[in-house]
């Protein structure tokens, strides 16, 4: 029996995660890996990413199954650069903002895309990052699903379910509001905790005293900051909006804090803990 051939473009941490997650789950893809860093292509094939490192698109249009993920400008690029596909042929896209994406593929291969966004992620980057339970018990949202062919949208609940994931479905621009606020704005703030330390002229005698809390906080600010300036570029409206009820939050914080209104402020607090009775 002919084996699944899956080609995956970009072979960082997501890429290179997922490779290492189907290879758990069955033995039956061969996997073909593509990705401008030639570090990256020795690195993947020396870890067993991947089975073979081809140069070009063309060399991905024979998969059954295509995976893009790479920052959102690549992979609109690499769409462009696809041409027609055969009709069994499912490509997948990994990028962390959806609308720009959907709204981006050429009519040719509209039936063959399926827009994903696997909600995991670690502040690692590269194959050297890859982790064989990084997708498992996680959400991936399917967006604009309805576009998608029937072979393709069922290729795709397959292989998200084998991998232990959990699939929500929801538009695209819908996907980028929520994700604003759950995933880009965290980041934001991560990074501005961070730089807010090391802007203080004792800031070594600071980080001496990092606890847990902190250390979890600004954890995510070791992240590629190139992937996250495209993120934040990809989704500026609804990041910044995500920004503003935080800061708006936090100047409420700061007002109680000032007029030492301490009860207002333990109500503020206690409701936020009623988040984690929901995530829980």
């Amino acid at each position: 029996m002919a084996k699944i051939k899956v080609g995956i473009v970009g072979l960082g941490l997501m890429g290179g995660s997922l490779s290492l997650a189907l290879k758990k789950h069955s033995k039956d893809y061969y996997f073909v890996g593509l990705d401008h860093n030639e570090l990256h292509c020795s690195d993947a094939l020396k870890l067993g990413l991947v089975d073979e490192i081809c140069t070009s698109i063309d060399g991905l249009k024979s998969c059954d199954i295509i995976f893009l993920s790479i920052p959102v400008d690549g992979i609109i690029s690499v769409t462009k650069q696809l041409g027609s596909l055969n009709d069994t042929c499912t490509v997948i896209d990994l990028g962390s903002t959806k609308e720009k994406i959907s709204l981006s593929i050429p009519s040719e291969i509209r039936d063959n895309f399926v827009a994903a966004h696997p909600m995991t992620g670690t502040e690692k980057f590269g194959p050297t990052a890859a982790l064989e339970d990084l997708y498992t018990d996680k959400v991936v949202v399917l967006c604009d699903l309805e576009k998608s062919g029937m072979h393709q949208q069922n290729v795709a609940k397959k292989l998200f379910t084998d991998i232990g994931m959990n699939i929500v479905c929801m538009g695209a621009k819908e996907h980028d509001k929520h994700a604003a606020f759950i995933s880009h704005m965290p980041h934001a703030v991560s990074y501005a905790l961070a730089n807010s330390v090391m802007a203080q002229e004792a800031s070594k005698s600071i980080i001496a005293l990092a606890g847990g809390g902190f250390k979890d906080m600004s954890r995510i600010a070791k992240s590629s900051p190139n992937m996250w300036e495209d993120i934040f570029r990809q989704n500026k409206t609804n990041v910044l909006e995500a920004i503003n009820s935080f800061q708006s939050e936090l100047k409420k914080c700061e007002k109680m804090v000032e007029n030492e209104e301490w009860e207002a402020l333990n109500d503020w607090m206690k409701e936020a803990n009623t988040l984690h009775d929901i995530l829980d």
